[in-house]
């Protein structure tokens, strides 16, 4: 099972930058948007061989609660990737406009890590939902009780995450004075 989580991992990050490539290098657009829109195809085939890996007998573990994080964490941040990497290419290869950094200090950097800590809630939840299917399609709940393991940690993950990027807003940044 790590093995396809990183195999999937690289597809996402293959399959992203060579249809970027391809719509910036290239005039291939039908190519590079058929191309885009297999990248969230990784992670139904990471979805489809852990249930099948599960309903064939496979040992329910740690491997397999990695791979709804994983799920999870591409649902969540997956467009924002993706819609970062797009900038890059576009002002690198097509002469669009300089990417835009993220804020560092004052309400709009508070803003942004709410906001980014509200997709790792949503990643979380998404991961919690993909154990569920896993354990309701395997459909013995003594053999999946492994895979919830991975929430705990990751829980307190979520918390300290959320302690911060909250923190923020009650103590913004300051601008480094010169």
């Amino acid at each position: 099972m790590i093995a396809v989580i990183i195999g999937c991992e690289i597809g996402f990050w293959a399959l992203l930058l060579l249809g970027l490539a391809v719509r910036y290098l290239t005039s291939a657009r039908q190519l590079s948007t058929i191309l885009l829109a297999c990248v969230p195809l990784v992670d139904v085939v990471l979805l489809a061989v852990s249930v099948i890996d599960l309903r064939t007998g496979g040992q329910a573990g740690t491997a397999h609660g990695l791979a709804a994080i994983y799920i999870g964490v591409s649902v969540a941040f997956g467009p924002q990737m993706i819609d970062w990497a797009d900038q890059r290419f576009a002002y690198r290869f097509a002469g669009g406009p300089r990417p835009e950094r993220p804020p560092k200090t004052g309400r709009a950097h508070a803003a942004r890590e709410r906001s980014q800590w509200f997709r790792h809630l949503a990643a979380y939840v998404v991961a919690a939902g993909v154990l569920a299917v896993f354990t309701l399609l395997v459909g013995d709940t003594a053999r999946t009780a492994p895979l919830w393991m991975v929430l705990g940690p990751w829980g307190i993950v979520v918390v300290i995450d959320f302690l911060i990027s909250f923190s923020y807003t009650f103590a913004p940044r300051r601008e480094k004075s010169s």
